[in-house]
C-alpha cells in the first residue's frame, strides 16, 4: 500500500491503496463518492464515468497510481445544488428511469457539451454510443443532451 494524494471535486484527498487499484474503487470505498457506480469493470457501460481535467473517463480503468495530479470531478462535484445544464435538463426530461447509469450519463453529456456546445442530432448520438442504459432510455437522453445544449445557447 502508498498513500496517494489526490483532487476530487477541487479537495486535496490523501487516500492510502494499492497502486493498482482502479480509480472507482477509491472513490466509493476511500472517499465515500458513491454516486460513481460500478457496471461492468472493463470500461465498456459508462456507468462510472468521471472527468479528469474536463475529459469523460471510465473511472474503473484508471488507477490510483495513474492519476499524476490529474482534477477528478465526479457526480457530486458536478454542481454542489444540482443546477448544472444538463442536471436541469435531465429533470425537465424526467429522463432516469431505474436511474443506475444516469450519472455516468450526465457526466459523459458534460464534458461533451463543454467540447461541443452546440450539437446537431448525429454528434449528440455519437458522443453518448458508449453509454450503456439497461431501461433503454435512449430517447430521453438524447433529448436531455438536446435540451442542455440549447439552454448553453440561450445563456451565451
Amino acid at each position: 500500500m502508498a498513500n496517494f494524494s489526490i483532487l476530487v471535486n477541487g479537495k486535496t484527498h490523501s487516500v492510502n491503496a494499492d497502486a493498482d487499484t482502479p480509480l472507482l474503487w477509491v472513490l466509493r470505498d476511500h472517499l465515500q463518492y458513491v454516486g460513481t457506480k460500478y457496471g461492468c469493470g472493463i470500461g465498456q457501460c459508462g456507468a462510472c464515468t468521471v472527468h479528469m481535467d474536463g475529459t469523460a473517463i471510465r473511472s474503473c480503468s484508471i488507477t490510483v497510481a495513474d492519476l499524476n495530479n490529474k482534477a477528478i470531478v465526479t457526480i457530486e462535484g458536478l454542481s454542489q445544488t444540482g443546477t448544472h445544464p444538463v442536471q436541469q435538463a435531465w429533470k425537465e426530461v424526467d429522463v432516469p428511469q431505474c436511474g443506475y447509469c444516469q450519472s455516468g450519463q450526465i457526466m459523459t453529456a458534460a464534458a461533451f457539451l463543454e467540447q461541443n456546445p452546440q450539437p446537431n442530432t448525429e454528434e449528440i448520438r455519437s458522443a453518448m454510443h458508449g453509454n450503456i442504459c439497461r431501461c433503454g432510455a435512449y430517447n430521453s437522453i438524447e433529448k436531455a443532451v438536446a435540451v442542455a445544449a440549447k439552454s448553453n445557447e440561450s445563456s451565451l
